[in-house]
C-alpha cells in the first residue's frame, strides 16, 4: 500500500514539474495567437487604392452615414473602436474610418 502511495505521489510531482515547465510556453503561444493585428495605415498601397481614411467625415466620396463600424465587411465587435476587415486581411481598421468598398450591413 505504501508503494502505491509513493508511486502516485511521484507521478503527481513529475506531472506538476512538467506542467510548470510547459505552462509558460503554452501561454506565450496563446499570446501570439491573440495579439491584435496592426492598425491599417492610410499610406498602405491597398488603403490608398480604396481611398481609406481613418475618419469618415473627412472622406470626399463616402456616402452619408457610412463608416467601417456600419460596414458588412467589418469584423470588429459592435461598439469597438477598431477591428478587422475582410478587405484588409491581417490589419485592423478604425470603426470611424471608411473606404470605397463600404457595404451596408444587412
Amino acid at each position: 500500500m505504501n508503494e502505491k502511495i509513493d508511486s502516485q505521489r511521484r507521478r503527481l510531482l513529475v506531472n506538476a514539474a512538467v506542467g510548470a515547465v510547459m505552462a509558460p510556453l503554452a501561454l506565450s503561444s496563446l499570446g501570439v495567437a491573440f495579439a491584435a493585428a496592426p492598425l491599417l495605415s492610410p499610406d498602405d498601397p491597398t488603403a490608398k487604392s480604396l481611398e481609406y481614411v481613418e475618419d469618415a467625415s473627412k472622406s470626399k466620396s463616402a456616402k452619408k452615414g457610412s463608416h467601417c463600424g456600419s460596414c458588412a465587411l467589418y469584423q470588429g465587435a459592435a461598439g469597438s473602436t477598431q477591428g478587422g476587415c475582410a478587405i484588409f486581411a491581417g490589419k485592423e481598421v478604425k470603426a470611424t474610418g471608411v473606404c470605397d468598398s463600404w457595404t451596408p450591413k444587412a
